[in-house]
C-alpha cells in the first residue's frame, strides 16, 4: 500500500520577495500549478512560482497545523527558516522532477 504524504511549502517570486505558504498532498503537482498559473488566487496574482521551502508530514492534520503556525510567524522568521533550508533561495522545483 502506498503511503500518503503531505507537504507544507513556501513559494515566492524572487529571493526575499512575496511569500506564500500552502499545504498539499502532491508537492510536484501543486508547484507545477503555481508555476503555470493554473489556479486563480494570490500566487497567480503575484507571480509566485519559485519553490524555496518544504516540509513533509505523515498526516493532513499535522501539515495543516504547521501551515497555520507558519502563516502566523513574523516575516523575518520565515526568511530565516527558508535560508536555513535553502541558503541561496534556489528554485527547488527542479529537484522534484525525478
Amino acid at each position: 500500500m502506498h503511503e500518503k504524504r503531505f507537504w507544507v511549502y513556501i513559494v515566492t517570486d524572487k529571493p526575499y520577495g512575496t511569500l506564500y505558504i500552502g499545504v498539499t498532498n502532491d508537492l510536484a503537482r501543486r508547484v507545477y500549478e503555481h508555476r503555470e498559473g493554473l489556479v486563480d488566487g494570490f500566487t497567480k496574482k503575484y507571480g509566485l512560482k519559485r519553490l524555496v521551502y518544504y516540509e513533509e508530514y505523515p498526516t493532513p492534520v499535522e501539515a495543516i497545523e504547521r501551515e497555520k503556525k507558519l502563516k502566523k510567524w513574523k516575516r523575518d522568521w520565515k526568511k530565516q527558516l527558508i535560508e536555513k533550508f535553502n541558503p541561496t533561495w534556489r528554485d527547488l522545483y527542479v529537484d522534484l522532477q525525478l
